[in-house]
């Protein structure tokens, strides 16, 4: 099977940029503003794209697309940790991206904006390892 993680190699540049703008802006600016709302998006969207990797992935595992369509995100780390797409310390870190993530349906407060703030860093790391892993085992000249 092949993947392709173009677009998760985008959303995660587009995300490290994003951060370094933010850093760069002037405390309490707009422009500070509109680039942690980027974060936020890139973030979401990151978490998103990477998810769909992964069921891709957990396919040539044998698991059905069907099911892996019911399976709850949580129980898709687990099985990424299984298979060997992530450590047990990653999953963990995911589980603590994916609480966050849903929270941004229901708070974009301040607190809520310090506390993905806090996580990007870690999750640029993450995410780019998993996609790297994905890249290397699924590239079109390996399948």
């Amino acid at each position: 099977m092949r993947l392709n993680t173009d677009h998760l190699k985008r959303c995660i540049d587009t995300l490290r940029s994003s951060l370094t703008f933010y850093e760069q802006a002037a405390a309490d600016s707009i422009d500070q503003e509109i680039f942690r709302n980027a974060i936020v998006k890139g973030y979401e969207l990151a978490q998103e794209t990477s998810f769909k990797l992964v069921k891709k992935a957990l396919r040539d595992y044998g698991h059905g697309a069907k099911k892996l369509d019911t399976t709850p995100i949580k129980d898709l780390l687990r099985l990424s940790a299984t298979h060997g797409l992530m450590t047990l310390e990653e999953v963990e870190r995911w589980f603590a991206y994916r609480d966050n993530r849903n929270n941004t349906a229901h708070d974009y407060g301040e607190n809520f904006a310090r506390e993905t703030l806090r996580l990007i860093p870690g999750f640029i790391a993450d995410v780019t390892r998993l996609e790297t892993i994905l890249r290397e085992r699924y590239s079109e000249g390996d399948n």
